[in-house]
């Protein structure tokens, strides 16, 4: 008979061991995670740790002057790195192309919201004629008035259809 399973841990257990895992020094991650701090507010949005192997990490910056920068800043942000404990001999820096990533559905999310009828700067703004407050035209002109007491006229549906 085999010994018995051990007892199942929780999803925020699971998650404070890997986030641990993750905050070691010598990790990836952990570097990712204090990337910002390390390289500094105006290199850190134009590069990024791409690996790690051993005490080499490699690090990708956007064509240009940004990768002449990282250059010129490479001692500072391998003394950077050094200081914050990670033990590295070696910083590369190489021409990195991110690739934006594209959601599904983006673009018809985004005429969608084009044409939505709460859009003050599309539509301007209108008096509601039930409650007197201001909102946008388009909410009046789809629904008659805003979009407060269109969502109180559809409860007051919701209960009568209950009632029934």
């Amino acid at each position: 008979m085999p010994p018995p399973r051990p007892g199942a841990i929780g999803l925020d257990r699971c998650l404070e061991a890997l986030q641990r895992d993750w905050q070691r020094q010598g990790h990836l991650a952990a570097i990712w995670q204090r990337w910002p701090q390390l390289a500094g507010p105006q290199l850190a949005p134009h590069c990024r740790p791409l690996r790690l192997q051993g005490s080499r990490l490699t690090v990708g910056a956007a064509p240009g002057p940004w990768l002449q920068a990282l250059q010129y800043h490479r001692h500072q942000l391998l003394g950077a790195l050094r200081a914050a404990g990670f033990a590295l001999r070696d910083l590369r820096i190489e021409q990195d192309h991110p690739i934006p990533t594209a959601t599904p559905g983006a673009e018809e999310e985004a005429l969608a919201w084009a044409r939505h009828p709460s859009r003050v700067d599309v539509h301007g703004m209108a008096s509601c004629p039930d409650c007197g407050c201001p909102a946008p035209a388009g909410e009046m002109a789809r629904w008659g008035h805003c979009s407060f007491c269109r969502r109180r006229q559809l409860a007051v549906a919701a209960d009568a259809s209950r009632a029934q």
